[in-house]
């Protein structure tokens, strides 16, 4: 008889049973705790023994122990808060925190995080929420070297601690400006010029307002006009306005062309050039202010060609000479550029100029053939090299002379909205933007689901500033629980995978939420009751034998 090995396995069943009533209990006491992942135990038997039976040898088992207890880390449901750093991951993902000024990292499922009064963004611990710092943008359309340098998101730099330093937006230098408009074909020109019938408007402003009306262009001088506001690289406010006056065209074959020029207040032109030991500034002369010139082609209505010219410099100022304007550069994006110099910084006075700042226009057409700021003789089709046309070039007595004689994109593609020019009672503007600003103070921050927390500011900027870091693991049930909603790496979980919100299953996050806890409390209890049950059968083991050593004991008397 073995009737103690008897009692020794009831034994071990009430530890391993009260040790799962801890777990039990432990789950219910975090029902309530955010991000809480639950805990199952799992058991195994103890080592059998051999007994003889009369069919050989036969094995008696012993007892039983725990085997593992495993996290169970299931998808918590989400709670709605109130909180914009209140962060829920929906995936497989941990956040990354980390105690300041410290090496030790931990990991947790809690996204309850609140800016410190130093600007970090921390959990109840003071542990820093880690991520990595977004490249703030600052190249502009007019000097980015592609245009994927515009639109894609770059992060700087290691995994760090995610804090606003700086609660100001600083300002933008306006870099592309979209003026789209419908110029009424029914307007006829305003102002003609016999021998330059592009130029009109080039001639007729008047950058130093000789007559002293108040105006550098008369309203009778165009057809129509519309304003945009810009900023320089301090934030400073300028208005561009672009003129508009249709040309006088015979035998034209359903083409037409309207003349623009692009200006700013002459007082606010900054262009300083500096040719042979002369030192002059634009705003001293009649064309102060003005920035380009160029011709608009419609062929029914419908914007086909576009010519640009800026102003190329020269050594004796005369800027009302055509031979001075040359055929602008352009931007990365295929649009002319131009300047104004607005803060008369040196070597920034041209497009091409060491410092230049310049800003691009676009009317819903863009050059395709070269896609340069180095080169802006490719992609036109001029006659008679880079200078200005003169009027033998411009003028013909059919428009197959005018249209080819006309610069133009060598290769060009129209936007789905552009300038056009059909008879609807009148021009009007169809849409206008511009990228720049001028300073502001944050409002608010915000977290989008691939982990990016954003601030708004008063100028009605949202910048992107850091990129929440998420962790996953080959092993995560090999993590060390370290009280607090906290795990730690251990070598059974292995090093730590870390990456953006949304890329190789590490969840998304959502802002103004939480996760809650994934105990189920129906699942707990009846747990509850077999763990009880389990518990009450084995001391039973161990009475029921205690009663059976009784009767051995008694066998003497």
């Amino acid at each position: 008889m073995s009737l103690a090995s008897s009692m020794f396995a009831g034994i071990t069943g009430l530890a391993v049973h009260g040790e799962r009533m801890q777990v039990i209990g432990n789950n219910l006491a975090n029902v309530s705790t955010t991000g809480f992942k639950g805990a199952r135990m799992h058991f195994e038997d103890l080592i059998s023994a051999n007994v003889s039976t009369a069919n050989g040898t036969a094995q008696v088992g012993r007892g039983v122990r725990i085997a593992a207890i495993y996290t169970d880390f299931g998808q918590g449901a989400f709670e709605t808060t109130n909180e914009a750093t209140d962060l829920a991951i929906g995936g497989e993902g941990f956040f990354r925190v980390s105690p300041r000024n410290q090496e030790d990292v931990y990991y947790t499922r809690s996204g309850v995080f609140r800016f410190d009064n130093d600007g970090y963004l921390v959990d109840p611990h003071g542990y820093v929420l880690q991520g990595w710092e977004i490249q703030q943008n600052s190249a502009s359309a007019a000097t980015a070297g592609s245009l994927a340098d515009l639109t894609e998101t770059k992060v700087v730099g290691a995994i760090t601690d995610i804090r606003m330093e700086n609660f100001q937006s600083p300002p933008v230098a306006t870099g592309q400006i979209s003026i789209i408009t419908n110029l009424d074909p029914s307007d006829t020109s305003r102002t003609d010029n016999a021998s330059n019938p592009y130029l009109a408007l080039f001639n007729t402003w008047d950058g130093q307002d000789s007559d002293n009306d108040g105006q550098f262009i008369p309203d009778t001088a165009y057809s129509y006009s519309t304003s945009i506001k810009v900023y320089d690289e301090i934030g400073t406010a300028h208005t561009v306005s672009v003129f508009f006056d249709q040309v006088t065209l015979s035998n034209a074959g359903g083409y037409s062309a309207w003349e623009y020029i692009v200006t700013v207040p002459p007082s606010e032109d900054g262009r300083i050039f500096d040719e042979g030991g002369s030192v002059w500034r634009m705003s001293e002369t009649s064309h102060a202010g003005l920035l380009m010139t160029g011709t608009l082609t419609f062929r029914s209505g419908e914007l086909v060609g576009q010519s640009a010219y800026t102003y190329k410099s020269d050594a004796s100022g005369n800027v009302g000479a055509a031979s001075n304007w040359t055929l602008s550069r352009f931007s990365s994006r295929g649009y002319p550029l131009m300047t104004a110099n607005f803060l008369g910084a040196s070597a920034a006075s041209v497009t091409n100029a060491a410092n230049a700042a310049p800003f691009e226009i676009n009317f819903g057409i863009r050059n395709t053939a070269s896609i340069s700021t180095s080169n802006f003789t490719a992609g036109w089709s001029m006659a008679g090299g880079g200078a200005l046309a003169s009027s033998a070039n411009l003028i013909g007595s059919n428009i197959t002379q005018v249209t080819t004689t006309l610069p133009n994109f060598a290769s060009s593609s129209i936007s789905a909205l552009s300038t056009q020019s059909f008879d609807t009672g009148g021009s009007s503007t169809l849409f206008q933007s511009q990228d720049g600003y001028a300073a502001g103070i944050l409002q608010s921050v915000s977290v989008d689901r691939t982990g990016t927390l954003s601030g708004r500011y008063s100028n009605g900027q949202m910048l992107e500033l850091y990129k929440i870091t998420l962790g996953t693991f080959n092993n995560q049930w090999g993590l060390k629980r370290e009280g607090g909603n906290l795990f730690s790496e251990t070598v059974d979980s292995g090093q730590s995978l870390t990456g953006f919100a949304g890329d190789d299953g590490k969840g998304t996050i959502d802002g103004n939420s939480l996760e809650m806890s994934n105990v189920d409390m129906a699942t707990e209890f009846v747990r509850m009751i077999t763990t009880q049950r389990g518990f009450q059968a084995n001391t039973k083991v161990i009475t029921t034998t205690d009663s059976m050593l009784g009767e051995v004991i008694a066998m003497k008397r």
